[in-house]
Order: structure tokens, then sequence, then C-alpha cells
């Protein structure tokens, strides 16, 4: 596939939510490089260009900062060998891997739930990082469910099966950005809070298409912003950061996060998120939350090895 198939390429975006990918490239004498990372994020389809991010410290650095081009392999469910191979200083990361040059050049890994091969748009320096922006030259999926990583361990549509099955009760909440406003309902008591569902047999990311759906936006699914026990509600919640392209929203309204609109949202654990998801967006430094409804750790969204 290439490019000039948008609706194929929207649709390539949406098959993984914060999945677990491996960056590959080559160096100027052709040697395959690369890195797991797992901040992998669409910027634009048109053109269409995805982002990752590569730590300055990386002993790729140098390499991927010359290159004319990436791959992103976007790994699936069984391959959490690769990512902990590319994670690692291992000498050849590519020895024990099936691979094959991308249409575009850079180093395509069998078996991945769906790779894009990039051309170098433009790399942007970020603080201890380097932002690699990738035009997609070409692109491929495939039914192969994809491997993600939270609270420390990996997650698979296995794992998701399992926990529905033994009647883990889970929320899900798209926390949908436009700009520095956020998508806001408003619930019988008057309280704000972010749309919400329970997540049934169709799983998380069933339910996550489902819930943008409802809120007629073309909203493309993001990381994962939030994960936490609440026992004060009996639940897990998980909350999806989402950017939503222009358009009237079917429901609530996009909102600035004031002190006062945040005086109205009722939840104190979603209030505290979304405090501190205002913070982040004005110093463009985003985390991951994990913990219960009153502590936990924040992660910083971060790649490069």
């Amino acid at each position: 596939m290439t490019q000039h198939d948008p609706r194929a390429l929207r649709n390539a975006f949406g098959t993984f939510m914060t999945g677990v990918t491996v960056v590959t490239g080559k160096t100027a004498d052709g040697t395959p490089i690369g890195f797991t990372a797992n901040s992998f994020t669409s910027v634009s389809l048109d053109p269409p260009l995805v982002l990752v991010c590569l730590a300055n410290r990386s002993s790729n650095f140098d390499h991927f900062a010359a290159a004319g081009g990436f791959a992103v392999n976007v790994l699936s469910e069984e391959q959490k060998d690769i990512s902990n191979t590319f994670a690692r200083p291992v000498e050849d990361r590519f020895a024990a891997v099936d691979w094959r040059d991308g249409p575009h050049g850079a180093p395509v890994i069998e078996g991945v739930s769906a790779w894009f091969d990039c051309s170098m748009h433009d790399t942007v320096n970020a603080g201890d990082h380097l932002i690699l922006i990738g035009r997609v030259e070409a692109f491929d999926t495939s039914p192969a469910p994809g491997l993600g990583y939270a609270r420390g361990a990996y997650v698979t549509p296995a794992l998701e099966k399992a926990a529905l099955e033994q009647g883990v009760d889970v929320v899900l909440a798209a926390l949908i950005r436009r700009e520095h406003k956020v998508l806001l309902v408003e619930g019988r008591d008057g309280a704000l809070t972010l749309p919400e569902a329970r997540v049934g047999k169709v799983g998380v990311s069933g339910t996550l298409a489902a819930l943008l759906e409802r809120t007629g936006l073309s909203a493309e699914p993001g990381f994962i912003y939030s994960v936490y026990d609440d026992a004060i509600r009996g639940c897990q919640q998980i909350t999806f950061q989402c950017a939503a392209e222009q358009g009237a929203p079917g429901m609530g309204a996009f909102t600035e996060l004031d002190p006062a609109m945040l005086g109205r949202v009722a939840d104190p654990a979603m209030r505290q998120m979304l405090t501190r998801f205002a913070e982040e967006t004005r110093i463009g430094n985003f985390g991951i939350y994990y913990g219960n409804q009153d502590s936990g750790q924040v992660r910083r969204v971060s790649a490069g090895g």
C-alpha cells in the first residue's frame, strides 16, 4: 500500500493504541539499526506524517539524525522478545529477527501488526530527545493483534480477554483534545466529565472505537494517558488521549481547562488527571499515570534506544 490511499492509512493508524514499536533504519554503509519505542504518533494524513522520539544519549542518534528515512514496525502480541531485544544494548539486534527492506529502503520486520516505511520529512530538537518526523511512503497491516505496554508490563488482547472473563470491571474514558481544549460532557447532576463507556465483550479497542463514534467527531486514538484502580467506583479506569479534527461534537463541548471548569468535575481522580493534563499541555511534556484513585506515579512518554 502507499500514501495515495488515505482511508487505508487512517485505518492502519487505528490498528494499534499505545502499541510497542521498533523503529528501524540504516547507517551510511547500509548496516541495519533500530530501537524499541512507545511514542509513535500520527501527525497528519495530508501529507501522511508520523513522528517518533529518539533519545540524545542513544548509540543510534547520529545515524538516525543523518538518515534519509526510517520505518516504524508495530509489533504483534507474539513479538515481546523482539521488543526486549531492541530495548537492550545488544551488539547485533537483527541477528535473530526476520526482516526485509521496505519499499523505501528501511528494514521491515516480518510478522508485525503494521509497518510504515517513511522518508525523513524533518527533525526537531526537543530537550533531551530528537523528534523524527517521517512522511509515509508505504505501509501495510496484518490481522495480527498488536502488542501494548502498560503498568510496567506487556498487554495483549489475550490478557485483556482473560481479565474481562474474570469479571474485572473496566471503564474507558476518552480525553479528546483539540488544541488546548478538551471535550467534556455534562451529567444529570450538572457535573462535567469525560466521555466514558464500560468495556464489554468487544474489548478495549472496540469500546474506544464505539465511544469515539458516539461523539460524532473524527478523532485519532492515541496513547493511554492514565490507568488506575478506582476503589470508590469499584472499577479499573483507563483513559486514552485522542486528537480530534475540526467539526462540532455530537455530545458535550470543547472546553478550556481553567479552574472554574475543573471545579465542575465532580470525580476527584478525574479532576486531578485533567489538572495534570492542563499543565502538561502548557509545557508540552506528557506522561502516563499508574496507581489508584488517590496516589500513583507518572511516567514520561519518551523513547529512544
